[in-house]
């Protein structure tokens, strides 16, 4: 792997030093709690849809996404099939009743419209999810950055939560969101510069058009599954019935989007805002996966490694292991040499068998990167073997020139930093809101709660930091990010939609459901995680708010009759 030069160095961290002095310095002056935790109420429709999508956009977004096109191929994107539409219904019923209660939070509707301790229920279910997702969002990128860049791994998660919490606890909202823009700034022009070079290297060995279509030959451009499988996790039906669940429960009841959108100066500009996320959402994890795609045409003429996670490499070459793996390794060659001889043939020939071919020699590839992971796991048990989120990064670091390098990483920390400020900044204004205020200082003034929202913020970092650091105590953890929010957002949806449609039913009524549906869906998890049952994960966001309606219903009915 390539050293990491000073001009690398200069360009990355003089690109995040500037993103934290700006956020520092144009956030400067929140005088009480609505300038600290809502900016003022004086964000603009682009503004709101900048912040929204930074929000979203974690660094698992840009380092694990083309990795998983190259190994899966276009199918993720389906993920955000959803999302449109969650956007115009949260535009049409939410947005209006929380500006209409001017509410700080998405939770003090729900004491309005049931109880104290429904809101303090959901409000504790969004602290226990986005509390541990703050520390993966930084833990999942350092894991990676850490190995590229040469720190050690508690510095990069310790660089990466000083840098958010400088600028998060000095200007809250206001910050989160000016620093938001900053970094979107940064992915898209590094992204985009990434893409413009693979075009490049491509264009080099093949046409555009042939190049795509070798992509279509290995099964990396079916961008739609028509089929019904509830075990499949990316599907057409997957994507758009459980991923508008999943995004109306994300956009429309948690915090740390919901403040993005509270921050806007009218009901106008937050439904602008929203619009705008939904129609560049699906087109950017298009590109994203696109870019992945992109690495795996390249190195169709640069011979790959067997594996990308240098580190377990490494141990497997130390170990007894050593010569099978030399001798996947020598084989991967002989099918690479093989591969482009007929991939040369491709060039100016389109028979079938010769597709057929190539992709014959594509699974062979992939048989033996399955064998790699079996050795490494032998080597050493407790190894993670899932190498896709070091796919990008490598190509970035070996074939990139100098300077562009440093730009990437530093799209990559931007990413972790703008999804962590936002989840503390979420963190900070629920616990002042719906915990502290609400329920144990009540007569507190203006600056009082000021004082403790920063302090809030700056705990929430703290705890984000701690937990990344012993994140490595824990099997499996960057897979966790993906399931951990369809884990509560369900139930939190339930509570949501019971409230707006379902007048009639009072508080006691909801809590309890939404207990039952919290305990179903973690055994649903638990049981899938044993094997006994095989349901993708998506699906729980549409499960767990039927289940919370239905109990809802039920028990308002037999509390009625009683």
């Amino acid at each position: 792997m390539k050293e990491f030069g000073w001009i690398d160095w200069t360009v990355m961290l003089g690109t995040l030093f500037f993103i934290v002095a700006y956020g520092v310095w144009k956030s400067r002056g929140s005088k009480n709690i609505e300038g600290y935790l809502l900016g003022g109420k004086e964000s603009n429709w682009w503004t709101i849809g900048l912040s929204v999508m930074a929000t979203q956009a974690s660094a698992i977004t840009f380092l694990s996404t083309p990795g998983q096109a190259y190994m899966e191929g276009m199918g993720f994107v389906q993920f955000y099939f959803g999302l449109p539409l969650a956007m115009i219904i949260i535009s049409t019923v939410f947005i209006p009743l929380y500006y209409k209660l001017k509410v700080y939070t998405a939770y003090e509707f729900l004491e309005s419209r049931f109880d104290n301790k429904t809101r303090l229920l959901t409000a504790s279910l969004f602290l226990l999810q986005r509390g541990l997702a703050a520390g993966i969002t930084i833990y999942a990128p350092a894991i990676i950055l850490s190995q590229i860049i040469g720190w050690s791994l508690n510095f990069t998660i310790i660089f990466i939560g000083v840098l958010v919490i400088i600028y998060t606890v000095s200007g809250g909202t206001k910050a989160v969101s000016q620093t938001h823009k900053q970094q979107m700034a940064v992915i898209f022009a590094g992204m985009f510069i990434a893409c413009g070079f693979l075009i490049a290297y491509l264009t080099d060995n093949l046409s555009f058009n042939k190049g795509i279509e070798l992509a279509g030959v290995m099964d990396k451009m079916q961008v739609i599954d028509w089929e019904f499988n509830p075990g499949s996790r990316y599907n057409i039906w997957s994507g758009i019935i459980g991923g508008l669940f999943l995004q109306l429960s994300y956009f429309g009841t948690d915090q740390s989007q919901v403040q993005r959108y509270l921050s806007g100066s009218s009901v106008k500009e937050s439904r602008l805002g929203l619009m705008f996320n939904g129609l560049l959402k699906i087109p950017m994890q298009f590109f994203i996966l696109f870019v992945g795609v992109l690495v795996f045409l390249f190195y169709q003429f640069v011979m790959p490694p067997l594996h990308f996670n240098q580190a377990n490499v490494d141990q497997v070459k130390a170990s007894e292991y050593a010569e099978q793996y030399n001798n996947l390794e020598a084989k991967q060659a002989a099918v690479f040499e093989e591969k482009q001889v007929l991939i040369e043939r491709f060039k100016n020939q389109e028979s079938q068998e010769l597709k057929n071919e190539i992709n014959a020699l594509h699974l062979e590839e992939k048989a033996l990167i399955t064998e790699s992971k079996k050795l490494i796991q032998k080597a050493n048990p407790k190894a993670e073997t899932q190498d896709d989120d070091y796919i990008f990064i490598t190509f970035v670091i070996n074939y990139l020139p100098v300077g562009i390098v440093g730009l990437l990483l530093a799209v990559i920390f931007s990413a972790a930093m703008s999804s962590t400020s936002a989840e503390l900044n979420a963190l900070a204004s629920t616990t002042t809101v719906d915990v502290y205020k609400r329920n144990l200082k009540k007569d507190g003034n203006e600056k009082h709660y000021l004082q403790r929202s920063k302090l809030f913020t700056l705990l929430f970092g703290l705890f984000a930091i701690a937990f990344a650091a012993m994140a490595s105590l824990f099997d499996n953890l960057i897979e966790a990010v993906n399931i951990l929010g369809s884990l509560f957002y369900g139930t939190i949806l339930g509570i949501f939609l019971v409230a707006f449609f379902f007048k009639y039913v009072k508080g006691n009524a909801v809590f309890i459901a939404a207990v039952i549906a919290q305990l179903i869906i973690v055994a649903l998890y638990t049981l899938n995680r044993l094997e006994i049952i095989d349901i993708g994960y998506l699906w729980y966001n549409l499960i767990a708010p039927a289940i919370v309606i239905f109990f809802a219903l039920l028990i308002q009915r037999i509390q009625k009759s009683k």
